[in-house]
């Protein structure tokens, strides 16, 4: 309330007496501070009591056995690795790379399976609709670690026998399919296939470019340009012009079979093949149904409003429908990815060489330091779930943008 100054006329705000528990701004940092100290604290007891009980059993801790040298090796690996020379630092990183090989294949295929699954759950044929419905059914409700161990048991192990292998490539022996695994032929380049990497590279940026270009003309004046065809003449035809006239520089290594088993070429074994296709089904089942809830979300005047002007139905549901179903399709969309990667944990239960199967078992039982090695793994799913979850949010962002 102001008071009138007798002596000047005029009215003068009094001054305000400080009370701490009044000011919000002051309140609001005591509190803040308090609170993280109080984790900070709970943080380093943690730590500290975790330490001296490791030290009174005589237990080993600190990170300097991940530059000893691990005895063991892997069916499966990336990266070279010999036992005794390579270290368990170098073993972490193979078993790091495995388990985003088979996570990143997992996701790009339950995200287009579970988007065709999706749409298909919608169409307007009754058999159709109904075959979709019952994938997403049955793979959704039955448990990742049984499809798992069906996938390696009941499938990928009651292959044929390596000398009556599967020749999937019609006789010519770059693709073999038996019961240890999938074998098929590794490039090899030449001097001069750098021309053509740098050929590809190109007209991809080209077509990029091409593709912006026309949706944004197509965004300030409503006119369509056909990008389809030659955005694939630039991808394929210019690296292959390239490829001819610098003399074919790419050979193939072709798995041949010597003794008992497939030499050459590049192998994968059935673990990684029964956890490829269990995730991949498994999660586009649940994608299935993010994409139809989406779509549903959809007026459906935005349906009938693309079919009066006369576009066709594939172009409604590709221009008009999935872009305005994005911001619904999305959010779930973050938390499948994610699951993805950490589901891939469960390799364990076939031995396929992933994080869990290398470090967190096979390196714990030979050198202990349960703690440091646990932690480890554990930021690393950590890691790769923020990026994911960071990525995605930036799109998400993206789309929603534009649908305003």
């Amino acid at each position: 309330m102001d008071v009138k100054d007798e002596t000047r006329g005029v009215r003068v705000r009094p001054k305000e007496e400080f009370n701490f528990f009044q000011d919000k701004r002051v309140r609001s940092g005591f509190y803040q501070i308090l609170t993280a100290g109080i984790v900070g604290w709970l943080a380093w007891y943690l730590v500290s009591n975790t330490a001296h009980n490791l030290e009174v059993r005589g237990m080993a801790t600190g990170f300097g056995f991940i530059s000893s040298s691990a005895g063991f090796d892997t069916d499966f690996k990336l990266i070279d690795h010999q036992p005794g020379v390579g270290t368990y630092g170098r073993i972490f990183l193979i078993g790091l790379l495995n388990t985003l090989l088979v996570s990143f294949f997992a996701i790009v295929l339950s995200t287009v399976l579970g988007f065709f699954v999706g749409v298909m759950r919608l169409s307007s044929n009754w058999l159709v609709a109904k075959v979709a419905l019952a994938y997403v059914e049955i793979f959704r409700n039955i448990p990742l670690l049984i499809q798992i161990v069906f996938w390696y048991i009941g499938v990928f192990s009651l292959l044929p026998v390596v000398k009556k292998s599967l020749d999937l490539s019609f006789g010519t022996g770059n693709l073999i399919l038996n019961n240890r695994g999938f074998y098929f032929s590794s490039p090899v380049p030449g001097d001069l296939f750098w021309m053509t990497s740098a050929a590809v590279v190109i007209s991809i940026i080209g077509a990029v470019v091409f593709v912006g270009r026309a949706k944004k003309l197509q965004d300030t004046t409503g006119k369509q340009t056909k990008v389809l065809l030659p955005t694939l003449a630039a991808v394929i035809g210019l690296p292959l012009i390239v490829y001819y006239l610098t003399g074919q520089p790419l050979e193939w290594d072709v798995p041949m079979l010597k003794g008992f088993n497939y030499v050459g070429g590049i192998s994968v074994p059935p673990s990684f093949l029964a956890l490829l296709v269990s995730l991949s089904i498994y999660h586009a089942a649940h994608i299935a149904e993010s994409v139809r809830a989406g779509i549903l979300s959809v007026n459906r005047g935005q349906h009938d409003a693309g079919m009066g002007i006369g576009l066709k139905p594939g172009k409604v549901m590709r221009l008009v429908i999935i872009p305005q179903a994005m911001p619904a399709i999305v959010p779930p969309l973050i938390s499948n990815w994610m699951n993805t990667v950490k589901n891939s944990s469960l390799a364990i239960a076939i031995g396929y060489s992933d994080v869990v199967s290398l470090f967190m078992q096979t390196t714990l039982n030979q050198v202990g330091h349960a703690v440091e090695i646990v932690g480890m793994t554990m930021a690393f799913y950590m890691a790769v779930s923020l990026i994911i979850s960071f990525c995605l949010n930036i799109y998400n962002k993206r789309v929603q943008l534009v649908e305003r």
